[in-house]
């Protein structure tokens, strides 16, 4: 993820300028005017996900504004999905207006004008028009409407913006690609969800939308013992022979995933310095293995050591004495 703009490199007189020219190149042209000071702070990342591009982004009191003049000027074509992470963010397009808070979302294109009053944080996605499986005139339905960002798809959606700009560091070009397809298949889920309009969306783009559901189900349930395919399935209402079917799709097992989730989990905590001092067989119990023998079998067959060597091992490397000195 790259820094196309901080208002710590310029005077403040100059800032608001420097983050017009930033906008212009990384989004589209707009205008900007700050509120309530001459000073403009704030801050701007991008990173590209194939055809996707996802920012993230602070900033002080600010209105946009695109005009038709600044639309002749360039338009992408491009569809964005704005996601506050904190303060309150208003639009208004195609007559209609919204104000936007977290836990939620909302949607606009570059090729209709615009106007906007935000401030705090955000993540946006943009990506062309033309990627969307849906026509423009039925996602024109759902321009500045507020959509929910805290249950079903579209809190998938937040979730993905979220990892993907929170752990950019760990992705190699080959899963920035990946990354790209599957927050398309999540944003054109999302729309179709708020169209009622499910079937106009692919079949292979609705399988990954669900394989990234039930694999966002699995990881936020990794503690619960009682987590079983038959459940996922259930929870996702589809057959448990499904279920298998999307898994083998993506070169997986269910079984085996959630197994080494939790394995993963438990390897990460018990490097921790912070949790030297839990139990192993709390940190264990915390990711699903409630019999302590069951979990130091599984461990030693998936790391080669036993989980009480594997930690001493872990804690005695120079980075995590330092780490935890500090």
């Amino acid at each position: 993820m790259e820094r196309v703009f901080d208002s710590k490199d310029f005077t403040g007189q100059e800032a608001l300028a420097a983050w017009t020219e930033a906008a212009r190149r990384a989004v589209m042209p707009k205008t900007f005017r700050a509120v309530d000071s001459d000073v403009f702070s704030g801050w701007f990342d991008e990173m590209s996900l194939g055809p996707v591009r996802v920012s993230s982004m602070a900033y002080s009191s600010i209105t946009t504004s695109r005009t038709p003049k600044l639309i002749r000027v360039s338009d992408p074509e491009c569809l964005h999905i704005v996601v506050p992470r904190s303060g309150p963010h208003f639009i208004e397009q195609n007559r209609r207006s919204t104000l936007v808070r977290p836990g939620e979302l909302v949607i606009f294109g570059s090729s209709r004008p615009f106007e906007s009053y935000a401030i705090g944080k955000a993540m946006l996605m943009q990506f062309p028009f033309s990627l969307l499986p849906l026509s423009a005139r039925r996602v024109d339905q759902l321009v500045a409407c507020r959509l929910p960002g805290d249950r079903g798809i579209g809190q998938l959606l937040v979730d993905y913006l979220a990892r993907v700009t929170d752990n950019h560091a760990y992705y190699t070009p080959p899963d920035m690609t990946r990354l790209g397809t599957i927050g398309l298949d999540l944003a054109a889920a999302v729309v179709a969800h708020h169209l009622e309009r499910e079937d106009e969306v692919p079949a292979d783009s609705r399988q990954r939308a669900l394989y990234a559901r039930v694999t966002s189900f699995i990881q936020e349930h990794l503690g619960d013992p009682a987590l079983s395919v038959d459940g996922i399935a259930a929870a996702h209402h589809i057959s448990v022979r499904s279920l298998h079917r999307l898994f083998q799709a993506h070169g997986a097992s269910v079984r085996a995933s959630i197994r080494e989730q939790r394995l993963e989990r438990c390897r990460r905590d018990l490097g921790d310095p912070v949790q030297r001092h839990l139990p192993i067989r709390a940190i264990a119990a915390r990711w699903g293995y409630l019999r302590p023998a069951d979990f130091t079998r599984a461990f030693r067959s998936a790391y080669g050591a036993a989980p009480v060597d594997y930690r001493h091992q872990a804690l005695q490397r120079p980075s995590t004495r330092k780490s935890s000195r500090t």
